[in-house]
């Protein structure tokens, strides 16, 4: 089992030094991957739209340069995106974005991604919000084909290419792996069809995560694919738990370990770590952060073996 840490963008506070010790230090201290949360901005509620899940004035660090300049001082830990919202991007750009990401760093990139739920943000980006379904589905092909293909030919509803070159290719090629998140019929069919692996998440009304895996192993075996070569990546949170559980989840490090087993057994094999909540309890600093990630890591190591 793997284990991510996702970068809290509030340390962009303490510099470009600060951000650069924790990101090494993350590295250092084991972790497989450095995860990177995505939003470009956020709408301000207004009187016809509603208060985003965020609050509006969060900073949020841009995915790629953040991952970029991750990959310049780090030789070893994995680059990824828990998830890139991909259509309200242009899919040609990405790819080459990710392809050149994964050319600096040697190969270490996965790829998040989904629709996203912010219509306000595709409206700033100029893209268009009902259809993001079909184009997410559109770019996930075209960008294997850029990563593949010396001679790129796609003709689909959203995007085309006519006799494209992209080069250089990635190193992983079209092996980059690509993780599908969401938690809605759409996205377990657009991950059990086109996906190395589902970005599970608990979201208020969703049915029990072991249905959502059920549901995801259905749509795997009608795409004719083997159910259990689909990765699986879930948030180490807290589960339907208690209130007072909740409470101190990531402050109680037997509650960590119980839910990473917890989520082993279920056949998830990575979890996501976020910094947030621990900042919020107080690990304020990079130092302090490093100090708690490398309890937290020391104690679930064990289990991850």
């Amino acid at each position: 089992m793997k284990l991510a840490v996702v970068f809290p963008s509030v340390m962009y506070r303490e510099g470009p030094e600060g951000v650069g010790r924790l990101i090494q230090g993350i590295e250092e201290i084991g972790f497989d991957e450095l995860s990177v949360f995505d939003h470009v901005v956020m709408g301000h509620p207004t009187e016809d739209r509603r208060a985003p899940f965020y609050t509006p004035t969060m900073p949020i660090l841009e995915a790629f340069m953040l991952l970029a300049h991750a990959a310049s001082i780090t030789s070893r830990i994995g680059l990824g995106t828990g998830v890139l919202v991909l259509t309200q991007r242009e899919p040609t750009l990405v790819a080459k974005q990710v392809a050149t990401l994964d050319t600096l760093s040697g190969g270490r990139v996965r790829l998040g991604v989904g629709t996203g739920w912010q219509r306000a943000e595709y409206e700033a980006l100029h893209h268009d919000y009902d259809s993001r379904g079909d184009r997410m589905d559109e770019a996930i092909e075209l960008m294997r084909t850029y990563w593949r293909d010396e001679h790129v030919r796609y003709e689909g509803e959203h995007y085309r290419a006519d006799d494209i070159a992209m080069e250089p290719k990635p190193p992983s090629g079209a092996a980059i792996p690509i993780w599908i998140g969401g938690t809605k019929p759409p996205a377990l069919r657009r991950a059990a069809q086109l996906g190395e692996g589902w970005s599970a998440m608990n979201a208020p009304g969703d049915p029990p995560l072991e249905d959502k895996l059920a549901l995801l192993r259905r749509y795997a075996e009608e795409a004719g694919r083997d159910p259990d070569s689909i990765g699986l990546q879930m948030s180490l949170s807290p589960g339907p738990l208690d209130k007072e559980k909740r409470k101190r989840f990531y402050d109680d490090t037997d509650l960590l370990k119980e839910r990473l087993v917890e989520l082993r057994e279920m056949g998830f094999d990575w979890c996501a770590m976020d910094c947030v909540p621990l900042f919020q309890l107080g690990h304020r600093s990079s130092e302090a952060l490093l100090d708690r990630l490398a309890e937290i890591y020391s104690a679930l190591e064990p289990e991850l073996r």
